[in-house]
């Protein structure tokens, strides 16, 4: 039994508490912790059979007998946690991103030569029931060469501007799944990007110094174009979709629904809103995501998912934020060169 510490308690981490609890096999959560504690978050552990609970997250660092750790904390604590973690000699599940900054994703990723330590960054959608069939399909040569990816996510509503203000911008916090999808999906890394952005849901974001609707073209390496639109918000609920075109056909997914019912009468014809964010839609991805950490720590294999996964999105963000800035097309060797990758 592998012997789990949650770091950071807030929406994620009580997700990750719950599957792993209730679903992950070969894993227990041994304990919790986060600064801002509060009666609710002491009974929610209680209730789910975690008897350490803990203010401090250092407890659970020198638990001999925890494993392994999932840093949900807010993502300025990850990369130092991160560093604090290995030197600890933990296994790590560490949500994304790692950090805004490369120089403190290339720290950790220093930390981690030459250590036997597993390092999973929480790319959820790579686990998603849907995302996985597309990526199969691609991978295994159905729908030809790779011509044109297209990946829309929409958020059915913005966050607070106070979230806005701490999140490095929606490349950083929001498009950053997306920009993993593109690796994900194509099996090829991103050569350039082309971003424009606007502010067309809410001028607090604007204020604030951030975009909420954004379009952003892109040129991979192994010569196929993707597109990805976001924007924060989207009246109808969480709109996850993703198209996959290439020399033999396409494949494509819709978005989930409670049910596939559709209703035809008078009116029109109706189906269902999509589901409402992403705790419905991809609450089955936290659960395999975890269980894949905890089954490559158990059997010594290497995770799918590790540094290097945290680390490109980040600079392909940077690229779009610079050509956001200077409305020209950005490589992503120039933002890695800049920090001599």
């Amino acid at each position: 039994m592998i012997n789990v510490g949650i770091i950071g308690v807030g929406r994620i981490g009580k997700v990750h508490g719950e599957s792993i609890t209730r679903y992950v096999k070969g894993a227990a959560v041994k304990a919790v912790a986060d600064p801002f504690l509060t009666p609710e978050t002491e009974q929610w552990a209680k209730n789910l059979g975690i008897c350490e609970v803990y203010t401090d997250y250092h407890k659970i660092l020198d638990d001999k007998d925890i494993d392994a750790v999932l840093i949900c904390s807010s993502t300025d604590t990850h990369s130092s946690i991160s560093l604090e973690a290995i030197a600890a000699g933990k296994h790590i599940f560490c949500e994304k991103p790692i950090d805004h900054d490369v120089n403190k994703i290339l720290g950790v990723k220093k930390a981690l030569e030459n250590s036997r330590i597993k390092y999973q960054v929480g790319f959820n959608r790579r686990y998603d029931h849907n995302f996985k069939k597309t990526r199969a399909a691609v991978e295994a040569g159905k729908i030809g060469e790779l011509n044109v990816l297209k990946i829309c996510s929409r958020d059915p509503g913005a966050p607070p501007v106070s979230y806005i203000k701490v999140s490095g911008g929606i490349f950083l916090d929001m498009t950053i799944h997306d920009f993993d999808m593109v690796r994900f999906m194509s099996g090829s890394e991103v050569d350039e990007v082309f971003a424009y952005g606007a502010v067309l849901v809410d001028p607090a974001i604007g204020e604030a110094g951030d975009i909420d609707t954004a379009v952003i073209s892109m040129k991979l390496k192994n010569g196929a174009l993707a597109v990805i639109d976001n924007c924060r918000r989207a009246s109808y609920g969480y709109d996850q979709r993703v198209e996959a075109f290439g020399s033999l056909g396409q494949v494509a997914i819709s978005n989930d629904t409670e049910s596939s019912a559709v209703i035809s009468d008078a009116t029109g014809v109706h189906a269902e809103k999509p589901l409402l964010f992403f705790l419905e839609r991809y609450m089955g991805a936290y659960v395999d995501e975890v269980s894949e950490f905890i089954d490559c720590i158990e059997n010594d294999k290497p995770v799918s998912v590790g540094i290097d996964c945290g680390l490109e999105p980040v600079l392909i963000g940077l690229a779009a934020k610079r050509s956001l800035e200077k409305g020209v097309p950005v490589k992503i060797a120039e933002i890695a060169a800049e920090y001599g990758l």
